[in-house]
């Protein structure tokens, strides 16, 4: 029998993780069935429930569910536990719920293929949102010089700052204060500003030299953030592309202990990014 895995959100209809798991699956010789269904708000634990008492494996989850599967799940990974969110459940031999988190993961083995170094370098991270939260701890363990988050509201930078204490010091600041600071080596946009052409206000001297920008978000055209990165002399530009395949990459790893192939995923959908914007 074929297992049986699925991803929920809503909206659901852009979600691009069936063809990813299915290249993966393709790869690795797995067999396996990946489907995507719109949940109605208030009904994630029926729609599980209902998925897995149905033979499913596993699940990523979306907005706007990931701390309904965090509720969810009987059992939270260290990583799921600080990010406070949950976007993989695994069914564990003895039929319990493992909750995962791989953003961060995903983001940080983004950042390794793209040859950038995290090491000794010091982070910036625009936002103080769950999409920051989620990927702090795995940047924290790769030793960064230094981690700053900025914010427009700066009670919610100091909040994150106090909770990852342990693994490093995080300075919060505002936007506002941003000026008054060293430049920075890596600057990684966690807002959604890029989704609404908006962007945070940012000082024209906050890059150092040879620094490199990361949008967790994607697109085809070059993102509000990455536009401004290029016109302020960054380096190398990424946006969040790579961090899709990267989590669905770990995600897969969780269901089935193996390992597939990113670059070859990232290629193809960037190559289809690419095709549509010349259409």
């Amino acid at each position: 029998m074929t297992d049986s895995y699925a991803v929920f959100g809503n909206p659901i209809a852009h979600s691009k993780s069936p063809y990813i798991h299915r290249q993966f699956a393709e790869q690795t010789g797995q067999e396996l069935a990946y489907t995507k269904q719109q949940v109605n708000e208030g009904e994630f634990e029926q729609a599980a429930d209902a998925f897995f008492a149905g033979g499913g494996k596993g699940l990523n989850v979306t907005v706007p569910f990931k701390l309904d599967a965090y509720g969810y799940a009987a059992r939270l990974t260290p990583r799921a536990r600080r990010a406070g969110a949950v976007n993989t459940l695994a069914k564990q031999p003895d039929g319990t719920l493992l909750g995962d988190n791989t953003d961060g993961i995903g983001m940080v083995n983004d950042m390794h293929n793209l040859g950038w170094e995290i090491a000794g370098k010091r982070v910036l991270l625009l936002g103080a949102g769950g999409a920051v939260r989620g990927v702090l701890q795995p940047l924290m363990e790769q030793e960064p010089a230094s981690v700053t988050i900025a914010n427009r509201t700066v009670h919610k930078a100091e909040q994150l700052s106090k909770g990852f204490a342990d693994l490093g010091v995080i300075e919060p600041v505002g936007y506002e204060n941003l000026s008054q600071k060293e430049p920075f080596d890596l600057v990684i946009n966690g807002t959604s500003a890029s989704l609404s052409g908006e962007l945070p206000p940012l000082p024209d001297d906050l890059l150092a030299e040879g620094a490199a920008c990361y949008d967790m978000m994607y697109a085809a055209e070059p993102t509000p953030f990455l536009a401004w990165a290029e016109s302020h002399g960054a380096e190398q530009r990424a946006d969040g592309l790579g961090m899709l395949v990267g989590q669905a990459a770990e995600s897969f790893y969780v269901w089935r202990q193996v390992r597939p192939e990113v670059i070859p995923v990232i290629t193809a959908m960037r190559h289809t990014l690419s095709a549509k914007k010349g259409a």
